[in-house]
């Protein structure tokens, strides 16, 4: 027995009109919305086979695009195994790339979901927000911040990836593994933006105390009429680059949409790779940032990017961390469990009792100045060569991350 559909039936009933000569061809092929050859097809199929003339010819027939049983559990097993965790789209590029297995990215997510493989991104629920319009060239915003996740799956030390995207374009100027947030590498990643790139015109970020501090200014600071700022703040400020604090994430939504790309994609190159070490973890994210940018980047509206050139020397000067210090009587300066001696320019000029300035350099470089002008320099591996003492008292710890084992290493005198 012949099961027919809506539009099956009205077609058999308009051709047996045709038949009792109660409709024309013509009219009847307008009816039905096909040419007057294809109702005469019809009209011969129903005269020969009755009313499985109107049943279209594939019906029941295998599909000649239906992907076949032994392609099918090769995805499946692809997708359990060396690619596990990729997302549908992810996966389809993947089989294209590495395994030859030219399917569309649906295909891929019927199959995925017919064998019980649901996605790996986790679905939220709609809530209304304005899109603010991206900037109109590269280099007018940069976005920042910083990622603390499982990046290793346990497979090694927990990372947190600190990164910029640019707010025009969404390239990845730079990003890198640390084990945390830290001034020291928000530092760094400016440095090495703005010595690649040039100075972007402003910085998104959020209101973490690395960028805003909420204390009450000093006597100094409220008669030079300043507000109080963090040391990366200060930086930015000093090189003309304007901070934007955001008051909620999806504010800055461009940098918290690129987490959730990484966080799904770049988890699925570690583990592939099977990195372990942050040094693995970041020869992994080098070779993916390009392929990410080629393939998630936008052209900006205005094709002349706005990024201002400057001078590394004054790059170093601001990204840096900077304290004052009183040159006790003897022309030492003692900063950080250590005590430096002051090199003797002239038998008729003192900094005793003067207040001076003192930089620490990323590289750990230390320098001092008075009044703007460089009195001292202690470099990492020749400080012992400049009269530098330990003190009786205990060192502490130097408080900017990364930079204290690398300082501590710099102060240690040969016994």
């Amino acid at each position: 027995m012949t099961t027919l559909t809506m539009k099956e039936e009205k077609r058999l009933e308009i051709i047996q009109r045709v038949f009792r000569a109660e409709l024309t061809i013509g009219k009847a092929s307008l009816v039905l919305g096909v040419s007057e050859r294809q109702c005469y097809r019809i009209k011969a199929r129903v005269k020969k086979q009755g009313v499985k003339g109107v049943v279209h010819g594939n019906r029941g027939r295998p599909c000649k695009r239906k992907v076949k049983e032994k392609e099918v559990k090769r995805i499946v097993e692809l997708a359990k195994g060396k690619y596990r965790g990729f997302n549908d789209h992810h996966l389809t590029e993947k089989l294209r790339e590495q395994e030859e297995i030219e399917l569309s990215r649906e295909k891929i997510r019927r199959v995925l979901r017919s064998h019980g493989i649901l996605s790996p991104r986790k679905k939220r629920a709609a809530k209304h927000r304005s899109r603010r319009e991206r900037k109109e060239a590269e280099g007018m915003m940069l976005q920042v911040d910083g990622s603390p996740h499982d990046w290793l799956e346990g497979r090694g030390p927990s990372l947190c990836l600190i990164g910029a995207i640019d707010d025009a374009t969404g390239k990845v100027p730079r990003a890198f593994f640390e084990q945390a947030e830290s001034s020291w590498a928000y530092f760094r990643l400016f440095s090495e933006i703005f010595k690649n790139q040039g100075l972007c015109q402003s910085v998104y970020s959020d209101r973490h105390s690395i960028f805003w501090t909420d204390r009450e200014p000093t006597i100094e600071e409220q008669l030079k009429n300043q507000r109080p700022t963090t040391e990366v703040g200060r930086g930015l400020e000093e090189l003309g680059v304007t901070l934007i604090l955001a008051n909620s994430p999806q504010a800055k939504g461009r940098i918290e949409r690129l987490w959730g790309t990484f966080q799904d994609r770049l988890v699925s190159e570690l583990r592939r790779a099977q990195a372990k070490t942050q040094a693995q973890a970041q020869a992994v994210l080098e070779r993916y940032l390009p392929e990410h940018d080629r393939k998630f980047s936008k052209p900006p509206a205005n094709a002349v990017p706005a990024w201002r050139k400057v001078s590394l020397k004054q790059i170093e000067q601001s990204l840096c961390f900077k304290q004052q210090r009183t040159v006790a009587k003897d022309n030492t300066v003692s900063f950080e469990g250590s005590v430096f001696q002051i090199p003797k320019t002239s038998p008729y000029r003192s900094y005793a009792n003067k207040r001076i300035d003192v930089h620490v350099l990323l590289d750990g470089a230390v320098e001092f100045f008075y009044q703007k002008e460089k009195i001292a320099f202690f470099d990492s591996k020749t400080t012992h060569a400049f009269g530098l003492y330990r003190t009786n008292g205990k060192r502490e710890g130097f408080r900017y991350g990364p930079l204290s084992a690398q300082l501590t290493k710099t102060l240690e005198l040969s016994p």
